[in-house]
């Protein structure tokens, strides 16, 4: 007996990314699961006296988008406090920092973040701009990259930060050439030292935060989202918000590990995590590691010695002893490890490990994730797919820009700047891919923006322009994939996600164009129209018809 169905929708442009990348015209869901995907006309069997009939009108249908790669944890900063984010100057900088302490003269220090090193090359911004605008407190502000902090004279004082300060291990205080003074940039794990000086977040802020991330991730079509670098903090916000029924979408997360600290007692805290909170809309199975920094901050790990820098090659975060011995304690537990790579030293001394851990435990099988992929040497890439790694990329930044021109090629050389972010090789190697935004170093973060950079590798200006990489772009078909199958696969949810297919939970979105009836150059413009997520609407285009019953 064929059971009646509350939603049908029909008359659509329905692309399944199933394993045969089946086309389809209808779907029918009954709760939380598609119980039909087929022709129109069959779609009457299921249509009951309470099932609400959607007439697409041709309008395409996907999977709900998964983010491989986020930091919802950290909009605090973009929502919430001094935000710099899609500022493009430095006047532009020092308003939105002054009308911020002027709005909030009690408090007793300030936070906030989005700075961009392309306006401060090299040693990053200095401390005497924050100075003049907030003399007696502490104020600390990081970069979009999330690698950097900015400070004043007043942090750096209550840090006990100055001339003697040595670096500490994975990090470096920016200095003024000429005095050795801490010139005002923190890098890395320096700003480690800021502990103390500067308040925490509340589990309120946090949680108010998480929820704004939310409805513009809903908004984008995203159904899933992997938090890269959770902390307890972040993960309590994260576990109470699910208590109280507000999470919409499913989050995934990564605890983020500390060389300094025993690997051992790290892996029971995510073990406890893990096995503790199994709340459908939000889970912890995976441990972060940054193997290095970032280009911009000098911090990423090379083969071959920066090009305004002779004979410094940057160092990684992790020494590859502890890596080595972190990766294979790792994946022993079948902990999946979610690594940060910048640079093709930083990718070696990862393949390295994962072949220790293999060498030593006589598998690899947690899907581990390596993310970011600056910078990688052809030879290596192989070596990803003969371990089973998952790539997770992303695509926002694959084209020429102020980063480009300002950064990338006088830190790296054009030889290295213009193989940056490869794609296609790793698809053509038979490497899964998942892509992810890195939200808030990009925003914004919408999927369908990143489609069409993977698919142009030029920048979205109205026209096409230069392309970087031009070998490395990638086709509509895996890109669409890299965002919703392979996304569901890096958080082993393939069974359940990532395809619409009978059985499948109902995450799934509507567009109002057909990305593979439009201009490539177009496909950032089409508007996501209806998003859902077990078969419930988390988000509706005012424009978008609510059917008939």
């Amino acid at each position: 007996m064929i059971e009646k169905t509350n939603l049908i929708f029909k008359n659509g442009s329905v692309y399944t990314v199933d394993k045969n990348r089946t086309w389809a015209q209808a779907i029918a869901i009954q709760d939380d699961k598609i119980v039909f995907v087929g022709r129109n006309e069959d779609t009457q069997h299921y249509i009951g006296t309470n099932t609400v009939v959607i007439d697409l009108d041709g309008k395409m249908v996907l999977p709900g988008f998964v983010d491989s790669h986020a930091h919802p944890s950290l909009a605090m900063d973009f929502v919430g406090n001094i935000s710099l984010y899609l500022l493009d100057s430095v006047e532009e900088y020092k308003r939105a920092i002054e009308e911020y302490v002027a709005d909030h003269t009690d408090a007793e220090a300030y936070r906030g973040g989005g700075w961009a090193d392309t306006l401060f090359p090299n040693l990053g911004p200095p401390k005497e701009m924050l100075d003049a605008i907030v003399p007696n407190k502490p104020i600390a502000i990081m970069s979009y990259d999330c690698h950097s902090f900015w400070v004043n004279s007043v942090a750096l004082e209550r840090a006990q930060i100055n001339k003697d300060t040595k670096d500490p291990e994975g990090g470096r205080i920016e200095r003024d050439p000429e005095t050795g003074q801490p010139s005002g940039t923190l890098r890395e794990t320096a700003s480690d030292l800021l502990k103390g000086v500067i308040p925490d977040y509340s589990i309120e802020e946090r949680k108010e935060a998480l929820l704004a991330y939310q409805e513009m991730a809903i908004s984008a079509g995203i159904t899933m989202s992997h938090d890269a670098m959770l902390d307890m903090q972040s993960i309590a916000a994260f576990r109470a918000l699910a208590e109280e029924d507000r999470l919409k979408i499913r989050f995934r997360g990564a605890i983020t590990l500390e060389p300094k600290q025993g690997i051992e007692g790290q892996i029971e805290a995510v073990l406890n995590e893990s096995s503790t909170n199994d709340h459908p809309n939000f889970q912890v199975h995976t441990a972060k590691i940054f193997v290095d920094g970032v280009v911009e901050g000098g911090t990423a790990f090379l083969l071959e010695p920066y090009n305004q820098k002779p004979g410094f090659r940057g160092e990684p975060i992790w020494d590859p002893k502890k890596l080595n011995d972190a990766c294979t304690a790792l994946d022993q537990k079948d902990i999946q490890i979610h690594f940060h790579v910048i640079g093709d030293a930083a990718a070696r001394i990862t393949l390295d490990a994962l072949e220790y851990a293999k060498m030593t435990n006589g598998r690899i099988n947690s899907r581990h994730l390596v993310t970011h992929l600056q910078i990688v040497e052809p030879d290596d890439i192989l070596r990803f797919k003969e371990l089973g790694l998952i790539g997770v990329p992303q695509p926002f930044w694959f084209k020429i820009d102020d980063y480009y021109t300002k950064l990338a090629l006088p830190y790296l050389g054009k030889e290295r700047a213009d193989r940056q972010y490869p794609m296609q090789s790793f698809i053509d190697a038979g490497v899964i891919m998942a892509s992810g935004s890195d939200f808030p170093v990009t925003i914004p973060f919408d999927p369908l923006i990143a489609i069409q950079l993977g698919v142009t590798r030029s920048a979205i200006s109205g026209k096409t322009g230069k392309v970087l990489f031009p070998e490395e772009r990638v086709s509509l078909e895996n890109m669409i994939r890299s965002y919703t199958y392979n996304g569901a696969y890096a958080n082993f949810l393939e069974g359940k996600n990532g395809s619409i297919e009978v059985g499948k939970r109902a995450d799934l979105i509507v567009l109002d164009q057909n990305l593979f009836e439009i201009p490539p150059d177009n496909i950032s413009k089409t508007k996501v129209l209806l998003t859902l997520v077990d078969g419930i609407e988390v988000f509706r285009d005012p424009a978008f018809p609510r059917g008939n019953s």
